[in-house]
C-alpha cells in the first residue's frame, strides 16, 4: 500500500499559516502540477486562501470540531478531492496527540512545520507553555516571521532548544526574506572534561542530550546530584539515581534516571538526595528491557536537595 504523504503546518490563530500554505502551494517545487491536493483546514483565521490564486489541482476541506477528527472522515475528504497529497492547517488551540491518533493507515506526516509570529510567542510561551512544548516537540522546522532588524532572536532560538535541539530554525523578515538560525547551542558544561560536571540547573539538558546521544558519554566520568530511587527488578547493588524533570507543567513532571551500581556500602533509600560520580556504559538492563545508560559509581555521599527540587529546561 503507497502511504499518501501529509505536510502538517501548526502554529497559533493569526501566526500566519494561511499565507506560508499559500506561497507553498503557489511554489513550483512543491507543487507540480501533475498531482492533486487536498488542504484540510482545521481553523478559520481573518486571512483565507483564494482558490483562485492556486491551480486547480487543488482542493479544499474544513473542521471546525476536534472531535469530529477521525480516520473515517479524513480518509472521506482525501477520497472526495481524489488527492494525492494533504496538506493540513492545524488548530493552534488542539493538541496534536488527536490528529496523529486520527492518521488513516495509509496517512504519513512527511514534514511537521511550525509557524510562528514572533511578536506574540512569548506571550502564548508565558501563558499556553504546554500548547506551544506540544507544538515544539514533533515539528522539524519552525519559522519565526515578521521579524525585522530589532527581534532580539536569542530568546526565540532559546524558546525551541528549550524542547527541541534538532529542529530547524529560520527568521522571515516582514518583506519575506528568509534567514536559517545560526546561533551556536554550546552545552552549559564540558563534555570532554575528565569530569563532566552537571550543575543543579543543568539536569534536564544533562539528561535529553545524554538520552540522544548517548555514544558522547559512553566510557565518560559524570558527576551529578539526584534522588535515589530502589526497585525490586533491578539485581542487589543496583538502583537508580535521577530528577524529577518538567518539560512544560506540572502534569508532565517525570522522574528520569540513570541506573546505577557500585558502592553498596553506603547505606541507601528512596528519595535519598545524593551527589554521585561514576562512568557511564551503554549496558543491559531489565528496568529498560534492553540496553541503556548504567553508571558504574566511583564516588556517592549524601547531599541536601537543590533549590530548586523539579529540574527544567528553562
Amino acid at each position: 500500500m503507497e502511504n499518501v504523504p501529509v505536510y502538517l503546518f501548526t502554529g497559533f490563530l493569526e501566526a500566519g499559516k494561511t499565507k506560508f500554505i499559500e506561497e507553498t502551494m503557489q511554489d513550483p517545487n512543491f507543487n507540480d502540477g501533475k498531482r492533486r491536493y487536498l488542504i484540510i483546514s482545521c481553523e478559520e483565521g481573518e486571512e483565507e486562501i483564494d482558490p483562485s490564486t492556486l491551480s486547480d489541482n487543488v482542493s479544499f476541506a474544513s473542521f471546525d470540531d476536534e472531535g469530529a477528527l477521525t480516520p473515517d472522515r479524513l480518509s472521506a475528504m482525501k477520497k472526495r478531492a481524489k488527492a494525492d497529497v494533504v496538506v493540513v492547517e492545524y488548530n493552534g488551540m488542539w493538541m496534536l496527540d488527536k490528529f496523529y491518533n486520527a492518521l488513516p493507515d495509509d496517512w504519513m506526516v512527511y514534514q511537521e512545520i511550525l509557524i510562528v509570529d514572533s511578536t506574540t510567542i512569548e506571550m502564548y510561551n508565558a501563558n499556553m507553555r504546554q500548547l506551544v512544548v506540544d507544538k515544539l516537540t514533533s515539528c522539524e522546522m519552525v519559522v519565526f516571521n515578521r521579524t525585522t532588524k530589532e527581534t532580539d532572536r536569542m530568546p526565540l532560538h532559546k524558546l525551541v532548544r528549550a524542547v527541541s535541539r534538532k529542529a530547524n530554525i529560520c527568521y522571515e523578515d516582514v518583506s519575506g526574506e528568509i534567514e536559517f538560525d545560526d546561533i551556536e547551542d554550546p552545552l552549559p558544561f564540558d563534555i570532554n572534561a575528565p569530569v563532566i560536571e552537571i550543575k543543579d540547573t543543568d539536569f534536564a539538558l544533562f539528561y535529553r542530550d545524554m538520552s540522544e546521544e548517548f555514544e558522547k558519554y559512553d566510557g565518560k566520568t559524570v558527576k551529578f546530584k539526584g534522588i535515589v530511587a530502589l526497585d525490586r527488578s533491578l539485581p542487589a547493588g543496583q538502583y537508580a539515581i535521577g530528577r524529577h524533570i518538567m518539560t512544560c507543567c506540572e502534569a508532565d513532571i517525570a522522574y528520569r534516571g540513570v541506573v546505577a551500581k557500585g558502592m553498596g556500602q553506603l547505606k541507601l533509600k528512596t528519595r535519598d538526595w545524593v551527589t554521585v560520580t561514576g562512568v557511564l556504559h551503554n549496558e543491559y538492563s531489565k528496568i529498560y528491557q534492553g540496553e541503556g545508560p548504567v553508571l558504574t559509581v566511583t564516588k556517592i555521599t549524601p547531599a541536601e536537595k537543590p533549590e530548586q527540587e523539579v529540574a527544567t529546561f528553562y
